[in-house]
């Protein structure tokens, strides 16, 4: 019994043993490594922000100049969202934030919007949705060059009533038999931009100032 005892007792301290050393090493891997991943995980987001805004229009490190908010009504969710600013010399350029649309075909589809400091969409880009492949989906820039047509517009271009599909009497057009998922898209992005219209001061305060 004595002899089984101290074998039990002798495995059990090399499984406690491995167990310290694994989870060490584990310990240590995630610590070399996380810096690295922040760090490209911020390079992917700027290099997203840049298909909207080229790098030159700005100075400033975007990924750390940003403010979270939530604004359900403007944004299509109660969780809250990012919305980081960009600057030059100190000078609002822009800002991005990815809003919902709520009422997409198929379910939300979420978008990343990019606004001058003047009002004037500097684009838009689908980052996921759920719609039909073939069909609702040509929203996607790689489908259709669709999407493309926001850039340059504004509360004004085209006028507030005119912010539709062309179904519904506006100037934007759809695809024949998917027009939800356009509408949706249409309306997500101007609400964004009545959103950044009516909170500008505190959207482009000073990192640690907008509230």
């Amino acid at each position: 019994m004595k002899t089984l005892a101290r074998s039990m007792s002798s495995a059990a301290a090399i499984l406690i043993g491995f167990a310290a050393v694994w989870t060490g090493l584990v310990v240590m891997t995630y610590s070399s490594t996380r810096d690295i991943i922040a760090e490209a995980q911020q390079k992917a987001l700027e290099s997203s922000l840049n298909q909207l805004v080229p790098a030159d229009r700005y100075d400033n490190r975007i990924t750390d100049d940003h403010v979270e908010v939530v604004a359900p009504e403007w944004l299509g969710t109660d969780q809250p969202v990012t919305v980081y600013r960009a600057r030059k010399n100190g000078q609002p350029v822009a800002l991005f934030a990815t809003p919902t649309a709520p009422d997409g075909y198929s379910g939300p589809i979420q978008l990343l919007i990019g606004v001058y400091a003047d009002g004037t969409l500097a684009g838009v880009r689908v980052l996921a949705h759920k719609e039909t492949p073939g069909l609702g989906d040509y929203i996607e820039e790689k489908r259709s060059p669709w999407i493309l047509a926001f850039a340059g517009k504004s509360l004004g271009d085209p006028q507030p009533e005119r912010w539709k599909v062309k179904k519904d009497g506006g100037a934007f057009d759809q695809l024949t038999g998917a027009t939800i998922t356009p509408r949706a898209v249409v309306r997500a992005t101007r609400k964004f931009l009545e959103y950044v219209q009516t909170h500008r001061e505190q959207l482009f305060a000073p990192a640690g100032a907008a509230g």
